[in-house]
C-alpha cells in the first residue's frame, strides 16, 4: 500500500472517529433534552397525582369522620340495656350514664339527646353539660330529614341514617338511631318509639387531628365562599353545600426536580467526557463479543447439566448425519432411551442425587458410544444417540445390547445406591429419506411401545406403531367425547354385612360402550384416562354420579374408587365435597378407595392428600391390600378407615396350601390397628365362610350380585326390606 493511500486510510479513519463523536455529542445533548423534559413531565405527574390522592384521602377522611358516627351510634342505640332503660320509667339516671356524661372529651361524640316519637326532648347533653335547646334551634333544618328517614325504615333495613348537619356548635356528623335491642327487634311500649341522636362536630382539633392521621398538609375547614385551589365540599342530606375542607400541596414533584436537576446534569457530562474512553475499549470488546458469540453458539447447543448435546444440537448434528447418508446412501440409525426409575430416585433421594444421576449416566454413555456417533440429552431422563454408516444397523442393535446390560448395574451416586433401567426406541434413514424430527418421532413413537410392553428393552420402528398410536389417540378423543355428552355409565355392586348378609353398602363402578366397539374395559379406558388428562373430568363425573343415584339409598354407604392421577390434584378434595353439597350427601357415608401403590411411592403427598379429605369428612380405604407391598408402618402412618381385601387372596382359597394362613394373618393384622375388613371377590359359599372366621365384617362379589343398575339395587333393597315390613305388620 503507498503511503499516500496509507494518509488517505488514516485520515478516513479519523473523520470516522471524528463523526462517530459528533454523533454521540448530539446524541447527548438530544438525550439531555429528553431526560429534562421526561423529569418536568413526571414532575407535573407527581404533583397531579398527589393533588388526586389529596383529594381522595380527605374525601376518604371525611367519610371515614361520618361512618365512625354510624359504627358508635349502632352500638349505643342498639343495645339491649338501652332498650330496657329509654323506655322505662326510671331509666333517666342511666341514660345520663351513659349517654350523657359519655360527651365529655370524646373524639367518638359530643352531643347526645334522647327523644320521643314526637320529636320531644327527654335528655340533651352537649360536651358533658346538660342542654335545654329544641331540636330545631339546635340542629337546624336537616335534622327533620334524618328522623324521617329512620321513621320510615322497612322491615329488614337498619333504622338509622347519619348525614352532615349545621349545628349551633358548627358543622357536625349528625346520627338519628332507633333504640331497639341488639337482635334488631322492639318490645311493645305504650310510650312510643324513642330515637337516640349523637353529634360529632368538625372542631379545630379534630380537623388537626384528620390531617395528622391521614398526612394532609395545612388541612382547614372553610366556609362556603372560601376560594381555595384544592377543597372538598361538606354537604348536607339535602345536597347543600355547609362548608368545605381546604388543604395546601406539598408540591413532591417540583421538590424532586430541584434536587434532581443538578444530579442529572453531572451525570450527563461525565457521561460525554467517558465516551473517548469508553470508545477504546468498545474496540476491544468488541473483538471479545465476537469469541464470546462463537462460545455462546456452541454452548445454545449443549445440555448444561450432562455436558451433551442437546434437542437443537441434536437436530444440527442429524441434518449433518443425514447429508453425509445422501450422500453415500449410508444409514443413519437414532436410538432413543429412556430411564426407567429415575423419577423414583428423585422422589426418594431429591433433584441434587438425581442430577448426580444424570451426570453419571453421561459419563457412562460417553464411554460406551463410539467416539464418530452424536450423543445428547433431550430434556429430564431421555438421551438419544446417533450412528451413521454402511453398518450403523448392526452396531445399532449392539450398542443397544449394551446400554441394557449397563442399566442391569446399579449406579453409586456417593454413599446411595440407584437401582434404575431403560427402554429404548430405534429407527433408520436410509440415503437421507427422512428428517431429523420424522426420524426422533419414530424412534420416540418405539421407545414408547417398549415402555407399554415391560421397559428393559429395546424396540425398533415399525409401521404398525402408527397404527396403534391412532388407535390410542382415537380411542382418547372419543373418550372424550363420552365423558362430555354423559355416555360413560355408573353400575353398583353392593357391599353386604358379613353376619346379616344384608346390603349395607356398594361400590361404584364406571362403565363405557363405545359407540361401534362395544364395552370397553375399565383398565383400558381408566388408563387411557390417565394418560390422556382425563381422569379429573372422568373422575368427577362418576362421582357426581354416584351420589346423585345414592340419594335413593338414604342407609347405604357408597364406595368410590380413586385415581392416583386425581389424588395428586390440591383441588380434589375441594371438588369432592362441591359434589356432596350439591346432592345432599353427607361426607361421612362416602369412602374413597385408593390402591396401596400410590402411598408407598409417594408417602408425604399422600399424607397431605388423606389430611384434606378426612377434613371434609369422608373416609378412606386401602383397596386392593395383599397385591403389593405396603407395610405395618404404612398402615399406621396412614390411619386408614378401612382395609379391602385383594381378590387375588381370596381366590386362592381354592388352591390350598398356606392362602389360609396368609388371608388370616392379614386380618389379624388389619383388625390389631383397629382396621375393619371388607374381601372382595367372594364367589362361592365357602369362601364367605371362610372370611366370616376370618374376621371380614364386610363381603363383596358375585356370590351377592353383580355390578347393578340403581333401579336393580332400588329392587334389592325394597326384597330385603320387605320381609320386616310384614313382621311389623303381624
Amino acid at each position: 500500500m503507498l503511503p499516500k493511500d496509507v494518509g488517505k486510510l488514516l485520515v478516513g479513519r479519523r473523520a470516522a472517529v471524528a463523526g462517530v463523536l459528533f454523533a454521540f455529542a448530539c446524541v447527548v445533548f438530544i438525550v439531555t433534552a429528553l431526560i429534562l423534559s421526561a423529569l418536568n413531565n413526571v414532575s407535573q405527574n407527581t404533583n397531579v397525582l398527589d393533588e388526586k390522592r389529596s383529594l381522595e384521602t380527605t374525601s376518604g377522611a371525611l367519610t371515614t369522620f361520618r361512618d365512625q358516627l354510624a359504627a358508635t351510634l349502632n352500638d349505643y342505640a342498639a343495645w339491649d340495656d338501652a332498650a330496657r332503660y329509654a323506655y322505662a320509667p326510671g331509666g333517666m339516671e342511666w341514660l345520663v350514664s351513659n349517654y350523657g356524661d359519655m360527651t365529655v372529651n370524646s373524639e367518638l361524640f359530643d352531643t347526645a339527646v334522647l327523644i320521643d316519637k314526637d320529636e320531644h326532648i327527654l335528655m340533651s347533653y352537649h360536651n358533658g353539660v346538660p342542654a335545654t335547646w329544641t331540636i330545631g334551634a339546635f340542629f337546624g333544618d336537616g335534622m327533620p330529614d334524618l328522623i324521617q328517614a329512620v321513621r320510615s325504615a322497612r322491615a329488614g333495613e337498619t333504622p338509622e341514617a347519619t348525614g352532615f348537619i349545621r349545628t349551633q356548635g358548627g358543622i357536625a356528623a349528625v346520627g338519628v338511631a332507633l333504640v331497639r335491642n341488639k337482635s334488631g327487634l322492639l318490645e311493645q311500649s305504650d310510650v312510643g318509639p324513642r330515637y337516640l341522636v349523637f353529634a360529632r362536630h368538625l372542631t379545630r382539633d379534630k380537623v388537626d387531628k384528620l390531617a395528622s392521621t391521614y398526612v394532609i398538609n395545612g388541612l382547614s375547614l372553610q366556609p362556603v365562599q372560601t376560594r381555595a385551589p384544592y377543597f372538598v365540599n361538606i354537604f348536607n342530606p339535602q345536597g347543600e353545600v355547609l362548608g368545605k375542607l381546604t388543604w395546601r400541596s406539598q408540591k413532591p414533584g417540583d421538590i424532586s426536580m430541584r434536587e434532581v436537576r443538578p444530579v442529572v446534569l453531572t451525570a450527563i457530562a461525565i457521561t460525554g467526557l467517558s465516551f473517548v474512553a469508553l470508545l477504546a475499549i468498545g474496540i476491544a470488546a468488541l473483538k471479545k463479543l465476537k469469541d464470546d458469540e462463537a462460545c455462546a453458539r456452541r454452548e445454545l447447543l449443549r445440555d448444561r447439566l450432562s455436558g451433551l448435546y442437546n434437542r437443537p444440537g441434536l437436530f444440527l448434528g442429524l441434518k449433518r448425519l443425514l447429508g453425509k447418508s445422501r450422500q453415500d446412501n449410508s444409514y443413519v440409525n437414532l436410538i432413543y432411551l429412556d430411564l426407567d426409575g429415575f423419577k423414583e430416585v428423585n422422589d426418594s433421594f431429591g433433584h441434587g442425587v438425581g442430577d448426580l444421576l444424570i451426570k453419571g449416566v453421561a459419563a457412562a454413555l460417553g464411554v460406551l458410544v463410539p467416539e464418530k456417533a452424536l450423543l445428547a440429552r433431550l430434556g429430564g431422563d431421555e438421551f438419544a444417540i446417533a450412528l451413521q454408516g454402511e453398518n450403523a444397523r448392526i452396531e445399532g442393535r449392539k450398542l443397544c445390547d449394551a446400554l441394557l446390560d449397563l442399566f442391569s448395574e446399579p449406579f453409586m451416586i456417593g454413599d446411595r445406591v440407584a437401582a434404575i433401567g431403560c427402554s429404548i426406541g430405534t429407527s433408520v434413514s436410509r440415503g437421507g429419506d427422512l428428517d431429523g424430527e420424522e426420524l426422533l418421532r419414530r424412534a420416540d413413537m418405539a421407545m414408547y411401545e417398549a415402555k407399554e410392553n415391560g421397559r428393559g428393552r429395546y424396540m425398533s420402528y415399525e409401521p404398525h406403531m402408527d397404527t396403534r398410536r391412532e388407535e390410542k389417540n382415537q380411542l382418547e378423543a372419543d373418550l372424550k367425547y363420552a365423558i362430555e355428552h354423559d355416555e360413560i355409565k355408573v353400575v353398583f355392586q353392593p357391599v353386604v354385612n358379613t353376619l346379616s348378609r344384608k346390603i349395607i353398602g356398594v361400590e361404584a363402578l364406571a362403565r363405557w360402550n363405545r359407540a361401534g366397539f362395544g364395552p370397553v374395559s375399565p383398565d383400558i379406558f381408566i388408563a387411557a384416562a390417565e394418560t390422556s388428562g382425563l381422569i379429573d373430568q372422568l373422575g368427577l363425573s362418576v362421582l357426581g354420579k354416584a351420589c346423585e343415584a345414592a340419594v335413593d339409598w338414604p342407609g347405604l354407604k357408597l364406595a368410590v374408587n380413586i385415581s392416583p392421577v386425581q389424588f395428586r390434584n390440591p383441588a380434589f378434595a375441594g371438588h369432592v365435597l362441591s359434589i356432596l353439597e350439591s346432592n345432599g350427601i353427607a361426607p361421612a357415608r362416602v369412602m374413597l378407595e385408593m390402591t396401596e401403590g400410590y402411598f408407598i411411592h409417594h408417602p408425604e403427598r399422600a399424607a397431605t392428600a388423606i389430611e384434606k379429605l378426612k377434613q371434609i369428612g369422608v373416609s378412606i380405604a386401602l383397596d386392593d391390600f395383599g397385591s403389593g407391598f405396603a407395610s405395618i408402618g404404612y398402615l399406621r402412618r396412614f390411619g386408614f378407615d378401612r382395609m379391602k381385601i385383594d381378590k387375588s387372596l381370596v381366590a386362592a382359597l381354592d388352591t390350598g396350601g398356606r392362602s389360609l394362613e396368609m388371608l388370616t394373618a392379614t386380618v389379624a393384622l388389619a383388625r390389631a390397628l383397629g382396621i375393619p375388613v371388607t374381601a372382595e371377590g367372594i364367589e362361592t359359599e365357602d369362601q364367605a365362610a371362610i372370611l366370616q372366621l376370618c374376621g371380614c365384617d364386610e363381603l363383596q362379589g358375585y356370590l351377592f350380585a353383580k355390578p347393578l343398575q340403581p333401579e336393580q339395587v332400588s329392587e334389592l333393597l325394597h326384597a330385603q326390606e320387605t320381609p320386616v315390613k310384614q313382621r311389623k305388620v303381624s
